[in-house]
């Protein structure tokens, strides 16, 4: 094994783009909320940078990526990085530093936390995200981790995610409909509440700033600078470009082309190509892109008729585009497009549809149970939700003490 120096620096740089998203992610929740929230909002995902990043290096790289244990987690041999240093890893990543790919993973880790925290917005303690956050990343995070990229039970089985779909998107999407359901909607949903974004611009430079982070996440993905890398970039802006067209016309089909709804079509994109970006030809970015906004536009109109708030659409968007695009990785995946993937559904292989469909399912069923686990003995021990008149006079000041407007609702 010899460190390839472009690897390196294309690893690098592709490490701080992912590292960046979540500041982006930050901005693109921060700014759907009610004004008397985004600094509340905007902490949840900063707290996840700090908390999961130490709880990564501590243990949450060796279970996720440490030797196999019987297909279901990771041993304890990189504990506290012991193993993990500048030379390349025998397993991952063999031509950068092992810290190089260590770092990568733990910003997938942490954005994954703060994806969760969009469907609890205006009425989660402070206190039970902190604790929420480090139980569901040892228990649910680390080990589906593993399964899928770690050497565990659904990689054995032939499953393909090439930059987290199911790791991260129906991992945190699903969660965050069990969590939402859990805790409850917030005071005066679907009786006179208003869902006017408080900072619409904010929604437009996080959505900038994640799709500018997500050629990171997913280009990155292929571990080397080379074809695989340019072909993946290639399929991402292509399925976030045809997303976001189609959500405008959508949208301006019922309505008026909004620039929050362009925004979020091109999140729904880029999560919905994630898993596949590696596996199939750009062009097939198109219908990945536009099944994704048709998927999450209309799941999104059907759960508002419902009692469900998860507030920002983590379901809606997440976990539904990353359904689709797991789907869609059975069926469009190709080796032409890389031959360590496998053929789907075009090329006349049915049986990794079979594969992709049964991960999802595992993954929905698995997430949403020790969530909903997870969040029943926080609600039972300190609590999950503030009180109504913390929630009434906003949790920027009842939580965090500051006021992100000078003092304005």
């Amino acid at each position: 094994m010899q460190i390839n120096s472009g690897d390196t620096a294309w690893m690098l740089v592709s490490t701080a783009m992912v590292m960046f998203m979540t500041p982006g992610l930050a901005f693109f929740y921060g700014g759907m909320v009610r004004r008397k929230n985004i600094i509340s909002t905007i902490m949840m995902s900063f707290m996840a940078l700090g908390l999961i990043g130490i709880l990564w290096v501590l243990f949450g790289y060796s279970l996720s990526f440490g030797n196999d244990v019987a297909g279901i987690i990771g041993g304890l041999n990189f504990l506290g990085l012991q193993n993990v240093g500048q030379a390349p890893s025998a397993v991952y990543a063999t031509t950068v530093p092992h810290l190089i790919f260590m770092s990568y993973q733990m910003m997938f880790a942490i954005i994954t936390v703060a994806l969760i925290t969009g469907a609890v917005v205006e009425r989660m303690k402070f206190s039970a995200i902190l604790l929420f956050s480090i139980l569901w990343f040892t228990l649910v995070y680390t080990p589906i981790a593993h399964w899928v990229w770690g050497g565990g039970w659904l990689a054995k089985l032939g499953a393909l995610d090439f930059a987290g779909g199911t790791v991260v998107h129906i991992n945190a999407g699903v969660s965050a409909l069990a969590l939402a359901m859990l805790l409850g909607p917030r005071k005066g949903y679907r009786n006179g509440f208003s869902h006017a974004a408080g900072n619409v611009p904010y929604i437009v430079i996080g959505a900038g700033i994640l799709w500018f982070g997500w050629f990171g996440f997913n280009a990155g993905s292929a571990l080397t600078a080379g074809g695989l890398a340019s072909s993946a970039f290639v399929a991402t802006n292509t399925s976030a470009a045809a997303a976001a067209l189609t959500w405008m016309l959508l949208s301006w089909f019922y309505h008026r082309p909004t620039v929050s709804g362009i925004a979020t079509g091109a999140v729904a994109g880029l999560v919905a190509i994630t898993p596949a970006a590696g596996f199939i030809n750009p062009i097939m970015g198109i219908p990945i892109g536009i099944g994704a906004t048709l998927v999450c536009f209309y799941m999104m109109r059907l759960r508002n008729k419902t009692r469900v708030d998860e507030s920002l659409d983590v379901w809606a968007c997440h976990g539904m585009a990353g359904t689709w695009g797991a789907i869609a990785t059975g069926i469009f995946a190709t080796v032409k497009a890389n031959p360590a993937g496998a053929n789907g559904v075009i090329t006349g292989n049915f049986l990794l549809l079979g594969k992709q469909s049964l991960s999802v399912v595992v993954i929905w069923v698995f997430s949403f149970g020790m969530t909903w686990l997870i969040g029943k003995l926080i609600d039972v021990t300190i609590g999950l939700r503030v009180s109504e008149t913390e929630e009434a006079l906003g949790l920027d000041i009842s939580q965090h003490g500051e006021n992100a407007y000078g003092g304005e609702d």
